[in-house]
């Protein structure tokens, strides 16, 4: 286990509310954090801005996802950091978590950190969204942070199998995003697109997701 970084002034403190989130997983997320804080500036995964809001902004706001999770296979395209699907697989180890990324050293460290967590429920695949070869079709494909939804869908949607799911988080414009993607939202086959607040009476800062239902 790495030194602890609470007391740093520039690391935001763990917030109470991430034992309510992550239960008896919160030790592992308590590393795997500690491990961004420490490394994902110098390797290009966050901002030196986002330190004092680490927890609060990007951990918290990718583990109150997890009750949406269904058992069986997720993929998450554009892992980047590992936000929002390695926080996934540690908080829900019943579920497969393929992590699709296309830069090389983003692909090594959530490599580096799926063996350091002693993660047996990953597979890291170097690859963009839309290029990506999987063994089956996923049950649910999740994105953070990758691009606008009327792109993005062409790039997970496909990857879904009939009768799954894109669980797709997105800032204050995601109902706009809906609004402007129709056309590809019939394309693709998407129906009952919505918007959710996920964590709300929970976390300080609740995630807003783009939820959809994949028809082949």
């Amino acid at each position: 286990m790495t030194e602890s970084l609470d007391h740093s002034p520039a690391l935001e403190r763990e917030p109470a509310e991430a034992s309510v989130v992550f239960g008896e997983r919160l030790t592992v997320v308590r590393h795997f954090t500690e491990s961004l804080a420490r490394h994902g500036e110098e390797r290009g995964l966050i901002g030196p801005l986002e330190l004092p809001r680490l927890w609060t902004r990007h951990i918290l706001n990718s583990g109150v996802l997890s009750p949406l999770v269904r058992p069986g296979h997720l993929g998450d395209v554009g892992s980047g950091a590992g936000l929002p699907g390695l926080v996934l697989a540690i908080a829900r180890p019943d579920v497969h978590v393929t992590l699709i990324e296309p830069m090389e050293r983003r692909v090594n460290w959530l490599s580096e950190q799926v063996e350091e967590l002693e993660l047996d429920n990953v597979s890291v695949v170097r690859a963009r969204g839309e290029d990506a070869v999987l063994p089956q079709p996923l049950d649910q494909v999740t994105a953070r942070a990758v691009s606008a939804l009327r792109k993005l869908l062409k790039v997970t949607a496909p990857l879904v199998r009939d009768g799954g799911e894109l669980l797709l988080l997105k800032g204050a414009n995601a109902q706009a995003e809906i609004d402007a993607a129709q056309k590809e939202l019939r394309k693709f086959r998407i129906s009952r697109p919505r918007v959710e607040l996920i964590g709300e009476g929970v976390i300080a800062e609740p995630t807003r997701v783009i939820r959809g239902d994949v028809r082949a």
